[in-house]
């Protein structure tokens, strides 16, 4: 039997050494993860990047409506969250230029400011008015290339002054 109980000894500081062991890789993990949420926070300013279950992560989003209900509700915030990147993505002629005329006249209806890099060349006044955006504030480019879009879109971003940036379309900024 003495050679069970030594058995059982061995295992049990098997055992907590493997625990230590996990406990140190766990604890350099951490720092790891801490070090590179600083860094993203230092390069990119505070709310880079967050924890979704903390607190402050969990603000309520301001959001503008896209006119259409379902679609809204499907978002499941009400409509296009404000201040984020958002790719409306469908075949030719699906209603995406449409979408963001209502999510640009809703924006506006809120006191917001609006810009259509128009890369396609086919903005529609008129439509654009049907559909409630005032052309008065609107502020449109109809760049010559990709590069001369992005540009604007980034100075325009950039000012921090508008509530909508829609390029039109991501397809014609490729040559």
């Amino acid at each position: 039997m003495p050679p069970k109980a030594e058995s059982k000894a061995l295992d049990t500081k098997a055992d907590t050494k493997a625990a230590d062991a996990a406990k140190t890789a766990a604890v350099a993990k951490q720092r790891n993860l801490d070090d590179a949420i600083s860094s993203i926070t230092k390069s990119y300013g505070e709310g880079a990047i967050m924890r979704l279950g903390v607190a402050t992560a969990l603000r309520s989003i301001e959001v503008i409506p896209t006119t259409a209900l379902a679609l809204d509700l499907a978002l499941g915030v009400g409509g296009v969250p404000r201040g984020r990147v958002i790719e409306i993505f469908g075949p030719e002629s699906s209603g995406k230029t449409t979408l963001m005329l209502h999510i640009i006249a809703n924006a506006q209806k809120a006191g917001g400011l609006a810009a259509f890099i128009d890369a396609e060349h086919a903005l529609d006044p008129a439509y654009a008015k049907k559909l409630g955006v005032n052309l008065d504030d609107l502020l449109v480019s109809q760049p010559d290339s990709g590069e001369e879009a992005l540009t604007i879109c980034e100075t325009l971003a950039r000012s921090n002054a508008l509530d909508v940036i829609v390029i039109d379309s991501v397809a014609a900024l490729v040559p």
